[in-house]
Order: structure tokens, then sequence, then C-alpha cells
């Protein structure tokens, strides 16, 4: 589990293969092959690590639902270690589990701020509410505006400077988590009945 609040940037030093070899250096601390990294929102495994990069294996699914498989030696990424037991809840709860690719259709600056808008699909965006939270690259946001099709999000200096969403650019895909509760909601709806039903008037001993 995750907070979705990036703790650095990392480079890639190798892609292609089903495998990633990252250069980090806070997010290497206390960590050990096994353990898992979020990789621009991705949770995955660290096969080996030494000092100054660790290495990951990427599944064909993986690849498939995220834009893991669009990364280039040089690329940056943002990382993020597990969430502690007992440590601060910076963010929102993530999983690292992406539901969705979106797309970057607009960016423009707000004062000091920067919105973003992301285009994303109608399976995703029933998910995204005004003021709640969404994961885009690993990145904790919080949706300023939505419609049917996308949602805008307020990026402030500090995200610009410490997360790859300060180099993205329109046309760009980005990885979308959204926040788990609403699909815990939905689901929890849909497995309660509502009205009358047949099963109903039989337990009433019609």
């Amino acid at each position: 589990m995750f907070t979705g609040i990036v703790e650095e940037t990392g480079k890639v030093l190798q892609a292609g293969s089903g495998k990633l070899v990252i250069s980090a250096r806070d997010t290497l601390k206390e960590m050990k092959p096994g353990d898992s990294m979020s990789v621009n929102g991705v949770c995955l495994t660290i096969t080996s690590l030494n000092s100054s990069s660790f290495s990951v294996d990427i599944m064909m699914e993986t690849i498939k639902r995220t834009n893991l498989g669009l990364l280039k030696s040089g690329d940056k990424v943002n990382l993020e270690r597990p969430l502690a037991l007992g440590g601060r809840l910076g963010g929102h709860l993530v999983q690292g589990h992406i539901d969705d690719t979106g797309k970057i259709t607009l960016i423009k600056r707000e004062g000091e701020a920067q919105l973003v808008t992301f285009e994303a699909s109608p399976q995703t965006m029933r998910y995204v509410v005004e003021k709640g939270f969404v994961a885009v690259d690993g990145i904790s946001l919080t949706v300023v505006a939505r419609d049917a099709n996308s949602f805008q999000v307020s990026i402030v200096g500090f995200t610009r400077e410490h997360t790859i969403l300060g180099d993205r650019k329109v046309g760009d895909l980005v990885n979308l988590e959204v926040d788990i509760i609403g699909k815990y909601v939905e689901q929890f709806n849909q497995a309660r009945p509502t009205g009358v039903t047949m099963e109903l008037l039989q337990k009433a001993g019609f």
C-alpha cells in the first residue's frame, strides 16, 4: 500500500525484455530484493539492487495496462516505497494497481499553479469525483473539475519540481488509479437487493 506522495524521481538505466533498471537514492534505503516499489504508480517487486539502482520485472499485463512499456533509457520515473505501518498518510490509500491510462489534453498556468486536464475512459471516469482523490503516475492529486470524459487537477510548484508531472506535455499517457473506496461502495450497492423480489416474498410466506 502506498500514499501517492512521491519520495523522489529515478532515472531509467535500462528498459526492455520485460525488465527495468532504475537509478535511485533515498528510496533504496532499507529496501531488499522481494520488497515492493511504486514506479509511476505501479506496484513492482524488486528483483535485485545495489547502492545506486534496482531492477524490476514487468509482466505483459502490466505493459498492456500502463505506460511502463513506453519507458526508455534516460526517462525519469516517480518512486515511492510502501507505506510503513504507523507512518503518516499524507495522500490517500494507493494500491499500485493501475486501472487505466489517460491522456493529457490541456496544460495551462493559473497564477502559481498549473491546471492539467486528463482524458480518461468512461469506465475510469465513473469513479472520479470532484474534490476526490486520483493517483496520476503514482501522485496523489485532488480533482478540481470533471465532465463525462475528462478531469482536471491543479499542480503546485513543489509537485512540478519533485515529480515527473512537471516534465509532462500534452499528448503524454499517464497511469491512473482511482480511489479504491469508490469501487467498494459500488460493489456493496450492487450486492444489496432492492425492492420486492421473489426471494423476499417467499421468505415472508407468500
